[in-house]
């Protein structure tokens, strides 16, 4: 294990799964405590889709896992729900640990000379990146995983679905699978929204129909944030006056 600062943020390295508890350790990340799985889109996003996350996270999200004290984990690039996510907690001014895991090999560091063209760069506001071994785009799933498995201990977690790619299937099944409840960002797009049409019957994609069919999946709306809150706030065992103020037009 190596720990390296790039900006504002540590970037620890680790070579094997049993290394997660004593980096985590290292950067007074020990659990346990709530956490909160953010996966989905990199790219891709229409331009009115992303501005409604933007404002979901800001007004509405961000300020309850920050009163909550929860801890979210995500893929930790400047890119899509990764990069909202950063931007929000910055604007927010909020202190919440926000942990992003990254293969290795796709990720861009000041100190490459020579990035291979596909790596894209660390989104700067978060807390802590922790680098894991792999060269391509996915190789990171287990370990996010492990890793929210790791800071949650014997307290809740949840994953959170928003857009989405092909990774994103294999992001959310990876979810069930450790038991952990996922609630899929409906109104968000592709990969959120196929869930979502299977959910209805409306869907043939396996992948889609075995996630909506799973007892720990549900759907939450975009366009009613005061219910995706409440789920959230269910979920993490956070008392619900600990879910804040939600404004008038919030659903």
């Amino acid at each position: 294990m190596t720990i390296t600062r790039t900006g504002h943020q540590q970037v620890v390295r680790v070579q094997r799964r049993e290394d997660l508890p004593q980096a985590l350790l290292s950067r007074d990340l020990a659990g346990p405590r709530p956490v909160l799985v953010s996966v989905g889109g990199a790219g891709g996003m229409p331009a009115d889709t992303g501005l409604a996350i933007d404002e979901f996270l800001t007004r509405y999200l961000v300020p309850l896992l920050d009163r909550a004290g929860v801890a979210v984990v995500d893929g930790g690039t400047d890119a899509g729900v990764m990069r909202a996510m950063g931007r929000a907690r910055s604007a927010v001014g909020a202190r919440f640990p926000l942990i992003g895991v990254a293969a290795e090999g796709t990720v861009i560091m000041p100190d490459d000379p020579h990035p291979a063209g596909h790596e894209a760069p660390l989104e700067p506001n978060h807390t802590v990146t922790i680098l894991v071994p792999g060269k391509s785009w996915g190789e990171e799933s287990p370990w996010l995983s492990d890793v929210a498995s790791a800071l949650s201990g014997t307290t809740s977690s949840v994953t959170l679905l928003t857009n989405g790619g092909e990774i994103t299937y294999d992001d959310a099944a990876r979810s069930l699978e450790s038991g952990r409840p996922l609630l899929v960002l409906a109104g968000t797009g592709r990969t959120a929204d196929a869930i979502v049409d299977a959910a209805h019957g409306e869907s043939d994609d396996p992948r889609a129909r075995a996630i909506a069919a799973s007892p720990l999946t549900r759907v939450v709306p975009l366009i009613q944030p005061g219910l995706v809150l409440q789920a959230v706030a269910e979920t993490l065992d956070v008392p619900v006056g600990q879910a804040g103020t939600v404004a008038p037009d919030a659903g």
